[in-house]
């Protein structure tokens, strides 16, 4: 299996879904604004896709594939087939029982998470029906990972990476025609999200028809292949927690600031994850199943390679969109936003969070390849206790830079949070000899330094002499926009393939 081919071809299915994902943002922020609505349904939807990343793409899946692999590798497939229907029971069980009981404390949870919504009976009440029409999105896109984790195991990456699209068309067929047939209309949004997560199910099961592991869910509480599961699901949903006990944290700061502020920051967020679902999410999801194998056979030399391979990439992909993305953060807001109830001080507080976020994106993708790296060896403690370190220093930055930058500082906290939490994964790599860098990095990082400054000079200076960016429809900005990002990207690889860079030097490197 060739890597850079799996990883294009998930980058490539992930990028249709972020373009998509954009379309309905950009439809959202039209139709509904930055106000006491979206907030409402931003709250609402965030819970049951943190408890999604939480138990299904975040902690079972560190605990799942590698022992997955192991099966696969070792077991044969009829042990595999059982191991996946007890598992899948399990799992259905016990994310029947978390759905029921958040749509029954749908409002002593908004009490907590958002406490600030408490204020305004409006909103809160109008949060707690949205969050009871979403919560059972949790148990429909967790089946829906763990289809995807088992299709991955497979190197069918491209399927599981391209069912969130089918979540984007649910959320811009429900805004832009059903709309009119919901009160409040924002309650299109929660059932769109409902709608989205049953189709990303069912459009997997047929493929996993295919290599023959779509079973039914059995269970069975003496299956010793679960209990291993579960017992690396206990530190991992921990370590998992964290990071998203911190986005909770920053919605509870957020919720007692200016009305609008979730919002902003949602938005903010939706344009950072382009380069962390295209890159960071791609290259965790091509590892993690590569490095269990590694592992499963005892081959440290490649397990060295593989991280090697994918610690290039990231430097390679993402220090150019950080950059970028702080230094177009204006034209990206206001020609994707700024339109209809969105006003230019919500572009304008938008940008600001943007920029904020950026500064981390290269600590946060980081995270998405060297924690693999201890999950592939049945190793999550190690990760759980940087976690945890790292959630503590979260909050002091927040009460330090809330003060001053306001939401944009909740978001830069965030973003120094990653770059330490990636700092202490690669000291820990190293310290127990777990991780060999190859030979050249130097030379590597000296190229792309060179390729970055050219690339902003280019952007600063075509900014510099662009009309405002508020002048004209979404054709036109788009159309700059898209002059203006093709020039950065034009400008880097140049500067890159003047310096001697090569694609071929990363597509050696496969693993079988």
């Amino acid at each position: 299996m060739n890597l850079l081919k799996s990883l294009a071809a998930v980058s490539s299915m992930t990028m249709i879904s972020r373009v998509l994902g954009f379309v309905r943002d950009t439809i959202v922020a039209r139709m509904f604004g930055a106000g006491m609505a979206t907030d409402a349904f931003f709250v609402a939807f965030k819970l049951p896709n943190l408890l999604r990343r939480i138990f299904a793409e975040g902690a079972f899946s560190q605990a799942f594939v590698p022992i997955l692999a192991e099966y696969k590798t070792q077991q044969g497939e009829e042990a595999t087939r059982t191991f996946i229907a007890y598992i899948s029971g399990m799992l259905t069980l016990a994310l029947a029982v978390v759905t029921l009981l958040g749509i029954l404390a749908a409002p002593w949870v908004i009490w907590v998470t958002a406490p600030g919504f408490v204020d305004s009976q409006e909103k809160f009440e109008l949060t707690s029906s949205l969050l009871r029409v979403t919560f059972p999105y949790i148990l429909l896109i967790s089946l829906a990972s763990l289809a995807g984790a088992i299709l991955n195991t497979w190197n069918r990456f491209s399927v599981p990476a391209f069912v969130p699209t089918l979540l984007n068309v649910s959320m811009i067929i429900f805004s832009l025609f059903l709309t009119p047939y919901f009160h409040p209309p924002v309650m299109a949004l929660g059932w769109a999200v409902l709608a989205g997560g049953l189709a990303q199910l069912l459009y997997q099961l047929p493929h996993l028809k295919k290599i023959g592991m779509l079973v039914l869910p059995r269970l069975n509480f003496k299956d010793a292949g679960v209990w291993r599961v579960l017992k690396q699901m206990g530190p991992a949903i921990l370590g998992v927690s964290v990071s998203q006990i911190s986005l909770i944290i920053n919605t509870i700061f957020a919720s007692f600031l200016a009305a609008g502020s979730v919002s902003w920051m949602y938005y903010a967020d939706r344009l950072m994850e382009l380069p962390s679902g295209v890159l960071g999410v791609a290259l965790g999801t091509i590892l993690l199943p590569s490095l269990a194998k590694t592992y499963a056979s005892d081959d440290r030399h490649e397990y060295s390679r593989l991280m090697d391979w994918g610690l290039r990439l990231c430097f390679l992909l993402v220090l150019p969109c950080a950059l970028a993305l702080a230094l177009i953060a204006e034209p990206l807001t206001v020609s994707l936003f700024q339109y209809g109830k969105f006003s230019a001080n919500d572009a304008l507080m938008t940008q600001r969070a943007l920029i904020g976020y950026a500064v981390g994106l290269l600590g946060i993708i980081l995270v998405k390849v060297l924690a693999p790296g201890f999950y592939a060896r049945q190793n999550i403690r190690t990760p759980v206790k940087i976690a945890l370190f790292t959630l503590a220093s979260t909050q002091l930055m927040n009460l330090a830079f809330i003060g001053p930058l306001k939401h944009a500082g909740l978001a830069l906290a965030i973003s120094l949070a990653a770059c330490l939490n990636a700092g202490l994964l690669y000291w820990q790599l190293r310290k127990n000899n777990l991780f060999e860098p190859q030979p050249g990095w130097a030379k590597f990082l000296g190229k792309l330094v060179l390729a970055v400054l050219a690339m902003s000079a280019v952007l600063l200076l075509m900014m510099h002499f662009m009309p405002a960016w508020d002048l004209g429809g979404m054709p036109v900005r788009l159309a700059r926009l898209g002059v203006l990002v093709a020039a950065g990207i034009v400008v880097y690889f140049g500067m890159l393939a003047l310096l001697g860079f090569r694609l071929r030097d990363f597509s050696r490197r496969s693993v079988s």
